[in-house]
């Protein structure tokens, strides 16, 4: 069986309320957690209860932002996180986007390519244990060193959407970590990275019969998400501009109702996993059938119970 993961904390429930599910986990055959960072938990908390929750799961960040923590404060999260899991755990990172580094946190999104480039090269001498003085082209690290550094360093996996940063995971890291996209796209982003390193991707799941409610949710998502340029871009590299352009000018005249409206059935039916629980664990797998290492699943609210979607999401033998 491949991996099969999931996104932690799920919506509405409280960080407490999820123990006796993830004790679970891995008996309902999920083999991984992940967690994500916008303005709800951190990414860290999360994976720490679950490290002592289940010693089985891996562990996985989808993604931490590269801007909103200083390089060595990054790096010591990372290694308290590989203390805990040893071998267990992923750091994933990511550039974010304007509006959480710069709207939500007041930083500058500068040269975001040379930023996770720089992070990434900063980590893997940080989390050995090497004391760092370096000039990177995006900061600069003066005697730097863990007091703390992990017997066994994390593996470090990148977000990537467009071949530039997917091919620099190619090269320098352990993993591609990848959003919003069909399973139909999945041999696109793998022809970027090479057939063996492994390639994580959120997937947006909507357990639910009711379509016109699952793309009423996913269109709402969908404009959020898919306006942000670096996501646009990823569309437009996928073959999907020309689809989404009527949203995009509808969004660009400040009609948010107009966006939502002009995003065809056929771009939320790709995008969002929407259908009997059933039909939807066999789109989960479909993803992995075209080349996906490790599906995120992440559940959106459907007015079931959260917690026994998860367990009826699991995969069968």
């Amino acid at each position: 069986m491949s991996r099969w993961g999931i996104t932690l904390p799920l919506t509405g429930v409280p960080l407490a309320a999820h123990r006796d599910l993830v004790k679970e986990l891995p008996d309902l055959g999920y083999t991984d957690v992940w967690s994500a960072e916008t303005a709800g938990t951190d990414a860290f908390t999360p994976l720490v209860l679950a490290a002592e929750w289940a010693p089985e799961l891996r562990l996985g960040t989808a993604i931490v932002p590269v801007y909103t923590r200083g390089p060595g404060l990054l790096a010591m999260s990372a290694a308290t996180m590989a203390e805990l899991a040893p071998g267990r755990f992923a750091l994933g990172i990511g550039t974010s986007s304007p509006t959480i580094v710069e709207g939500w946190n007041g930083i500058d999104f500068d040269q975001p390519f040379h930023r996770m480039r720089d992070t990434l090269r900063f980590l893997r001498s940080a989390l050995a244990g090497d004391k760092v003085t370096e000039k990177y082209g995006t900061f600069e690290i003066t005697k730097f060193r863990l007091e703390r550094p992990p017997a066994q360093p994390p593996e470090i996996m990148l977000a990537a959407l467009r071949p530039g940063m997917l091919r620099l995971a190619a090269r320098e890291a352990d993993g591609a970590i990848t959003n919003w996209l069909s399973a139909g796209d999945v041999p696109t982003v793998r022809a970027e990275v090479g057939p063996d390193l492994e390639l994580v991707a959120r997937i947006f799941v909507c357990p639910t019969e009711d379509a016109a409610a699952a793309r009423a949710l996913g269109r709402l998502l969908i404009s959020s998400y898919l306006t942000v340029p670096a996501y646009a871009a990823f569309h437009d590299w996928l073959g999907r501009g020309d689809e989404l352009k009527p949203m995009h000018d509808a969004w660009a005249a400040g009609d948010r109702a107009g966006a939502n409206a002009a995003i065809p059935d056929s771009v939320v039916d790709d995008l969002i996993v929407h259908g009997s629980v059933d039909h939807c664990r066999e789109r989960v797998q479909s993803y992995v059938d075209a080349g996906l290492t490790t599906p995120a699943i992440a559940v959106l609210p459907t007015g079931a119970d959260p917690i026994e979607t998860v367990r009826a999401l699991a995969p069968r033998p």
